[in-house]
């Protein structure tokens, strides 16, 4: 059998039955659905299209584009300080994705954070310096995204 080839298609060409199988998919991710047939209801779709498509058809975002970056810190224990972190990651225009946090060890977590930066030609070394500026910030290390 053959591989599965993905192709972008502009959403124009494409059968209103698979508009509304997006739709619904957006309506069950966003909960505003709590099932696939109430989705399937307020889409418009039937079940049955609904289930042939579903694994098939997704939206294409241009954040898929973006700068996902993965950072280990080592930063004091000291109430607040993962907030002050993320404040300046939110100043830095990112979106969180996700936070691991440590328990302290000789009053010193790790915390791994992954974010996507909106600006592809963000200024990695810039970033890490401000990061490093928040005073019980240890240390800052880009582990993945370069």
């Amino acid at each position: 059998m053959p591989e599965k080839e993905l192709v972008v298609v502009s959403s124009d060409v494409l059968p209103e039955v698979v508009h509304k199988v997006l739709e619904a998919k957006r309506l069950l991710a966003q909960g505003v659905c709590r099932t696939s047939t109430e989705a399937c209801r307020v889409a418009g779709v039937s079940r049955s299209a609904y289930y042939k498509y579903k694994d098939s058809a997704f939206v294409y975002s241009e954040k898929m584009n973006e700068r996902i970056v993965s950072f280990c810190l080592v930063l004091t224990d000291r109430a607040g300080l993962l907030a002050e972190v993320l404040n300046e990651f939110y100043l830095l225009d990112a979106n969180i994705l996700t936070i691991n946090q440590n328990i302290p060890i000789d009053s010193a977590a790790t915390v791994m954070i992954t974010v996507r930066f909106n600006d592809a030609a963000a200024d990695l070394s810039g970033i890490i310096g401000a990061l490093n500026r928040i005073p019980g910030v240890a240390s800052v290390k880009i582990i993945s995204g370069k």
